[in-house]
């Protein structure tokens, strides 16, 4: 168990310079990828195109098309608080794991952990995005790049100035992406701001769906994004 949470923590810092299903297929037999929709699936096997050893399944997480009891390893990164029944789907995992299997899994934080000027910053932004959420994909892809450039890169900027001065506040707002690409601040803001449908939790909430799932031996990563976390199947 200690091996594949340690594996899984190397594809968890992957994942956070955008380069993780490269990084993880490298050292898979088989890696499965599932997305419900064409275009993102289309994307992956460009990215993936020298990699013989990755099917794709265009699928959601509701009709996953593997046997019970099947599932070496399951990773979901950013996707499952943008589906209506967030528990729902971390049983469904749950149930195509094998016993004694390990998952990693990426929600977004409820700002639990953040002083309450932080969360009204958060209210703000999202009023923000159920407005934009609701364009036309052509507004949404614009809009989001103008908040890429006028709030994420000037924020994150400022935010590796001052960590580089040892002066950065603990709680500065988008100070994740302070030593990010600009790609990933755009894609990240077509994220953010680009989906209609946004649950957020807050970490003992994550944990009690897992453990109700079937998951033991919950482990949260201290360090940006929030909340990551990482369990084993009992």
């Amino acid at each position: 168990m200690a091996g594949a949470e340690s594996g899984l923590r190397r594809a968890l810092d992957a994942y956070r310079r955008l380069g993780m299903l490269p990084e993880v297929a490298r050292t898979l037999t088989y890696l499965a990828d599932v997305d419900p929709s064409d275009e993102a699936l289309a994307v992956a096997r460009s990215n993936l195109a020298s990699f013989g050893n990755v099917r794709f399944h265009r699928a959601g997480v509701d009709a996953l098309p593997f046997a019970d009891d099947s599932l070496d390893f399951a990773f979901s990164l950013g996707v499952l608080h943008h589906v209506p029944d967030t528990a729902a789907a971390i049983r469904t995992v749950a149930a195509k794991l094998k016993p004694g299997a390990p998952f990693l899994v990426y929600l977004y934080y409820a700002f639990d952990n953040r002083p309450y000027w932080f969360r009204l910053l958060w209210r703000a932004s999202d009023v923000l995005r159920r407005v934009v959420s609701r364009l036309p994909f052509a507004l949404r892809y614009a809009a989001s790049q103008v908040l890429a450039t006028s709030v994420y890169w000037p924020l994150a900027r400022t935010a590796l100035l001052l960590d580089r001065l040892g002066r950065l506040p603990a709680p500065w707002p988008l100070a994740y992406y302070r030593d990010k690409s600009f790609y990933v601040m755009r894609t990240d803001a077509l994220d953010r701001f680009g989906t209609k449908l946004e649950q957020r939790f807050t970490r003992r909430h994550i944990r009690e769906m897992l453990e109700m799932s079937g998951f033991m031996d919950v482990r949260f990563s201290e360090a940006p994004p929030f909340w990551c976390a990482v369990c084993i199947r009992r």
